[in-house]
């Protein structure tokens, strides 16, 4: 396994998809690390950091063993970012279940407005080694 905080997202959501190419393209350090959680190795490290969040189809980031979910997960992307992006994690002071309401309204319908793959998304030849396999 990587020290890396590691990024487990929806492979066969477009948004989500998007997503991690958004944080590849602001993540010049290449400080993450990326699985589908529907890979093997996704389900692995899902079950020993959160085993509470299994079944969970959302944005999960594991930093030194810790699992971070849903809005928590997405704000503390965007704060280790470049950019004005780290910003963002002032939104971290709202309540969780208001920020949670706000992200779960998008991940409910993220299929139907952005659409889903039969399959995982495969990354461009020089974002692979920061995908676990």
């Amino acid at each position: 396994m990587t020290e890396q905080p590691i990024i487990l997202f929806d492979g066969v959501c477009h948004l989500c998809d998007r997503s991690v190419q958004f944080v590849l393209a602001r993540d010049p350090q290449e400080q993450f690390c990326f699985a589908a959680l529907q890979s093997d190795i996704g389900r692995q490290l899902l079950e020993k950091a959160a085993p509470e969040a299994m079944g969970l189809n959302s944005v999960v980031l594991i930093v030194d063993g810790v699992a971070y979910v849903k809005s928590e997960a997405a704000l503390r992307i965007a704060a280790r970012l470049s950019g004005a992006w780290p910003l963002l994690r002032v939104f971290l002071l709202l309540p969780r279940p208001v920020r949670d309401w706000a992200y779960d309204v998008v991940a409910r319908n993220r299929y139907r407005w952005f659409g889903r793959s039969a399959a995982c998304w495969v990354p461009a030849p020089q974002w692979r080694r920061r995908f676990l396999s």
